[in-house]
C-alpha cells in the first residue's frame, strides 16, 4: 500500500511491527519514518527494505531509529530471521533470553556478524579480539545462537582475569568433596556446566601459565579432571576466547603458550572500537533506551542535540561506557527527553577559547533551550496548559503546537 492509507493505519489500528520499502509511490521511506517519529513517540520496530544501490540511506533509518533492513532480492527465511529478531513478541515459541542479538549496523559489524553465522556451523575454536568494552561477549552470544547445534544448550561466560589462579582452577575443572579446605561439597567446573553448549573465556591473555598448560591439554583431551579426581569426564563443549592483548605479542615476550594460541586462534574476529564506527553510536543508544524503558515503565528520546553530543564524543570505554551514559540519564532526567546535560555535558570541562559553535549548533542548543523553559514553565503551574502559556506570553494553540514539536507529554 503508499505511505499515506499505511500511515493512517497505524494511526488507526497500531501494529507490532512496520516492514515497508524504502522507495514508496507517494514518499520516500526517510519521510515515512520521519512521520512514524513525530510527537516523539517511539514507532513500532520498523524493518526496510532497499536495493543495493539505497544501503547508505538504510544505514541513515537504523542511526534515526529503525530496526534492521533487508536487501533485495531476499528469500522467505531471511526475512523471518530478521523480523524474529526485531519483533520477538510476533513468535511467542521463543523466550525473550533467546531473541537473535544484533551487533550492530554499520558495515565492518555487519561483515563480523556475517563471518560468524559463516563460523557458527563449524565446530572450531575462536578468539575474538578489541578494546575493552567493544562487545565481545555479545559477539560470542551471538555466535552461540547462530550454531544450530548448541544454541539450545548453556552459554557459560567467564572472566579470567577477575579470578585468583586457585579459584580460577576450581572454576574451570571443577573439584570434589573434601579437596581442600572448604570443599564442603563436590562442584561443577565451567567445562561441565557448559557441556553441549558454547564456553566463553574472556580476557584469557590474563590467565596464568600454569592455567594456560592444564587449558591446552583439556582442549586435546576433550576431558577435565577436577581438582582431587582421579577420573576425567568427557565434555562436548566449544570454546570461544577474547581478549584485549596483542597475544602474538604475548607469545614473543614468552607471556603466552604458543601452542595454546594455535589452537584457540582457528579463527580470529577482531571487532574495533566504536570510535572507528560511529554509525554505530545512535543506534546502540535507541537500544540502550528502548531497553531502560521497556524494564522500568518508562518514556525517553534523545533530542537532535543530544544526539550531535553522543557522536562527538570519543567513547574510550567503547559501547560499556555508552550504555552507561545512557543508563545514568535515563535515571536522572528530570522528563522524558534526554539533553546533552543528563548525558554528561555539564560533568565535562567547558569549550576553550576560539572553540566558537557554529551556526546549526546555536540553533540546536536555543531549541533545547526552549524546551527546557516550557518544561519548567509547566511544572510551576502544575501543567494547567492556560496559565503556562499565559506566563509564557504565547497563546494556547502555540504552546500545543510546541508541546508536540518537541514530544512533551505530561507525565
Amino acid at each position: 500500500r503508499d505511505a499515506g492509507s499505511a500511515l493512517e493505519a497505524l494511526r488507526d489500528d497500531g501494529y507490532a511491527v512496520v516492514v515497508s520499502d524504502i522507495r514508496l509511490p507517494d514518499m520516500s521511506g526517510e519521510a515515512l519514518f520521519g512521520q512514524l517519529l513525530e510527537g516523539g513517540r517511539l514507532p513500532p520496530p520498523t524493518l526496510f527494505i532497499t536495493g543495493y544501490g539505497s544501503v547508505e540511506q538504510a544505514v541513515r533509518l537504523l542511526q534515526r531509529g529503525a530496526r534492521d533492513y533487508i536487501t533485495k532480492p531476499f528469500d522467505l527465511d531471511e526475512l523471518l530471521h530478521k523480523l524474529r529478531a526485531i519483533a520477538p513478541g510476533l513468535f511467542p515459541g521463543r523466550s525473550t533470553d533467546e531473541q537473535d542479538t544484533v551487533l550492530g549496523v554499520s558495515p565492518v559489524m555487519r561483515r563480523i556478524q556475517d563471518t560468524l553465522r559463516q563460523v557458527a556451523r563449524h565446530r572450531v575454536t575462536v578468539l575474538i579480539t578489541g578494546e575493552s568494552g567493544v562487545g565481545k561477549e555479545y559477539a560470542a552470544s551471538y555466535l552461540h545462537q547462530q550454531d544450530p547445534q548448541r544454541r539450545e544448550r548453556p552459554f557459560v561466560a567467564v572472566n579470567c582475569a577477575a579470578l585468583p589462579e586457585h579459584l580460577l582452577e576450581a572454576e574451570l575443572f571443577g573439584y570434589e568433596k573434601g579437596a581442600f579446605t572448604g570443599a564442603v561439597r563436590s562442584h561443577r567446573g565451567v567445562f561441565e556446566r557448559a557441556d553441549g553448549g558454547i564456553l566463553f573465556l574472556d580476557e584469557i591473555g590474563e590467565m596464568p601459565s600454569a592455567m594456560q598448560a592444564k587449558l591446552l591439554r583439556v582442549i586435546q583431551d576433550g576431558r577435565v579432571q577436577r581438582i582431587g579426581s582421579e577420573r576425567p569426564v568427557g565434555v562436548d563443549t566449544r570454546l570461544v576466547c577474547a581478549t584485549n592483548r596483542d597475544l602474538k605479542k604475548a607469545v614473543r615476550k614468552g607471556e603466552f603458550r604458543e601452542d595454546l594460541f594455535f589452537r584457540i586462534n582457528v579463527i580470529h574476529v577482531e571487532i574495533p572500537p566504536l570510535r572507528e564506527r560511529r554509525e554505530d553510536i545512535l543506534w546502540f543508544a535507541r537500544r540502550f533506551i528502548e531497553d531502560y524503558c521497556a524494564a522500568h515503565g518508562a518514556r525517553h528520546y534523545l533530542l537532535p542535540v543530544s544526539e550531535k553530543y553522543l557522536l562527538a564524543q570519543p567513547w574510550p570505554g567503547n559501547i560499556r561506557e555508552l550504555h552507561h551514559a545512557i543508563e545514568r540519564a535515563c535515571i536522572l532526567a528530570p522528563q522524558e527527553i534526554l539533553g546533552p546535560r543528563e548525558l554528561g555535558a555539564a560533568d565535562q570541562e567547558a569549550p576553550a577559547v576560539g572553540e566558537v559553535p557554529g551556526d546549526e549548533d546555536l540553533k540546536r542548543h536555543l531549541l533545547d533551550y526552549e524546551r527546557q523553559l516550557i518544561v519548567d514553565a509547566l511544572n510551576r503551574h502544575q501543567w494547567r496548559i492556560g496559565d503556562t502559556a499565559s506566563g509564557l506570553g504565547i497563546s494556547r494553540k502555540s504552546l500545543w503546537e510546541k508541546m508536540r514539536r518537541y514530544g512533551i507529554h505530561e507525565p
